[in-house]
């Protein structure tokens, strides 16, 4: 299995937006695409994150929120994303 496919789902999601919003490497981009090519939850949470920028874009009109704010809900959606892939692990136990 290539490194590509190990990467934690979590990990791949938290970092969603930063494909979203084009503020990731090119080697970064690839590599989480790829996990997201083989990965169908990967890949259906990535459309519906994408379809939440669009709809943001639109009824937004360009505005942009506080570089404070949006780090804190960068943390908050990494932390969120940790919090449900260890609640979906012990679950299954």
């Amino acid at each position: 299995m290539s490194d590509d496919m190990d990467l934690d789902c979590s990990a791949v999601l938290a970092d969603v937006w930063l494909i979203l919003d084009g503020e990731c490497d090119q080697a970064t981009r690839d590599r989480l695409q790829h996990h997201m090519d083989h990965c169908s939850p990967c890949i259906e949470q990535y459309g519906l994150e994408e379809k939440l920028k669009s709809l943001l874009n639109r009824k937004c009109g360009g505005d942009k929120a506080p570089d404070t704010l949006r780090q804190r809900l960068t943390m908050e959606i990494r932390t969120t994303y940790t919090q449900v892939e260890t609640r979906r692990v012990e679950s299954g136990e």
